[in-house]
């Protein structure tokens, strides 16, 4: 698949990446904000995913919530937005011949909204409904205390959608200072997929955003520590039906080379039902019937995480069973057919992944808001070809080591030390 991809960069520094696509009657905006949680001061910790949420709530012009939505979903679009730790994106799919509507409601939300006080309150009763949800939920929560396991009290490993403590503390002024300097046109790419002309988006830009000017002391993240010397564990008591873990390390960043060498050990490990641990841990022992694998890189640290849900009785075999695949990764060169397959499987996906308006504005958007350049899907499936066997288990001896690992654990278990020993490769 060939992509063309364009890039223009106002005055201002606001970025405008467009991806244009033949064949397709949709189009998507995306804007990426370069803030996250892990840049919130930590007296207003929770502002981002916070503001998130409120920038949905009414505007100047439009003061009601419910127009915001209805205008877009008048047309067949769809309109939504997610928060993660180093970036805050609002996204828009809509037929093409709406694609104007799609920019007026966005950028009038980003620009224009009210932060009213009562939507204010309502909305923080509805995140702390949101963060009692994950509470009650082993499968959810154990994702969040393995990020603390790992990241101790550093703001990369702190929970996204915050406490009820400091959703409580957050008001209105806070939310507007952190809103106002932290959302310039120097943190905003504007991508666009689908059925659109870069010129078109390059215009709507300088007619909303043009007129932006950089503000004063934005946030910024501070570089995260990793000094782990022996195994961690965490457990939560609870009577649960089944038990939830999250076996966990420091992985590489995203800012290297070597992410696609990380890449190709997640795929070994849990891309689709012939991975490792989806074949040994469910098909062949019958462990567990969610299991899978993903890396988490950041700029300047990573993280990676087996899960699973196991039976209550049989956690501490799933728990050997897990750090076995490492310990094959790390000692055993992979095998050429298998290596082989994992690198059709990734470009497989790749492609598959671009065939409609939104992948396509999320991968031009993405690469462009996180690495500053925009790599075409040929040149990243030449990196997906280059790695090699070496490269792997280079990688899995610098990253799967006993010093190294956490374990998160969900269930009725109260004694560290019994899990402590299984943690050893």
């Amino acid at each position: 698949m060939s992509l063309v991809y364009h890039k223009t960069v106002l005055p201002n520094g606001v970025r405008v990446v467009t991806g244009p696509m033949s064949g397709v009657h949709s189009a998507t905006l995306i804007f990426y904000y370069d803030i996250g949680s892990r840049s919130e001061p930590g007296p207003i910790a929770v502002s981002a995913h916070y503001l998130e949420h409120m920038l949905f709530k009414g505007t100047e012009r439009r003061p009601d919530p419910m127009e915001l939505a209805a205008e877009i979903e008048g047309v067949g679009g769809m309109l939504n937005a997610a928060t993660g730790r180093e970036g805050t994106n609002y996204w828009c799919k809509t037929p093409s011949t709406h694609f104007a509507l799609a920019f007026d409601v966005l950028a009038d939300m980003l620009r224009n909204s009210t932060i009213d006080r009562g939507e204010l309150d309502k909305e923080r009763t509805v995140i702390i409904e949101e963060i009692r949800s994950i509470q009650d939920s082993p499968e959810e929560l154990v994702h969040e205390v393995i990020d603390e396991v790992v990241w101790g009290e550093q703001p990369v490993g702190r929970s996204i959608a915050g406490s009820e403590e400091t959703v409580s503390k957050v008001d209105r002024d806070g939310m507007v200072d952190f809103w106002k300097r932290n959302y310039g046109p120097d943190r905003l790419v504007i991508a666009a997929g689908g059925d659109i002309e870069h010129e078109q988006v390059v215009a709507l830009a300088e007619q909303h955003f043009g007129d932006m000017r950089a503000p004063e002391r934005p946030d910024e993240w501070t570089r995260a520590v990793s000094e782990q010397d022996a195994p961690r564990v965490r457990l939560l008591t609870r009577e649960t039906e089944q038990a939830h873990l999250c076996l966990a390390m420091p992985a590489l960043p995203y800012t290297t080379e070597r992410r696609y060498v990380q890449g190709t050990i997640e795929a070994i490990l849990s891309s689709g039902m012939s991975s490792r641990l989806f074949q040994e841990i469910r098909e062949k022992r019958g462990l567990a019937y969610s299991v899978y694998g993903y890396f988490r890189p950041y700029a300047d640290v990573g993280q990676g995480v087996i899960y699973a849900g196991a039976d209550l009785g049989r956690v501490d075999e799933t728990i050997s069973a897990a750090i076995e695949e490492l310990r094959k990764l790390r000692d055993d060169v992979v095998p050429e057919d298998e290596l082989r397959r994992t690198k059709e499987l990734r470009k497989g996906r790749l492609l598959i992944g671009l065939e409609d308006s939104r992948s396509v504005a999320a991968w031009i958007g993405s690469q462009e808001a996180t690495y500053g350049e925009i790599k075409t899907p040929e040149e990243v499936i030449a990196k997906i070809e280059a790695v090699t066997a070496t490269d792997v288990q280079e990688l899995a001896r610098e990253l799967f080591r006993s010093e190294a690992m956490s374990l998160a654990l969900v269930g009725p278990y109260d004694d560290p030390a019994a899990f402590e020993r299984l943690l050893r490769i």
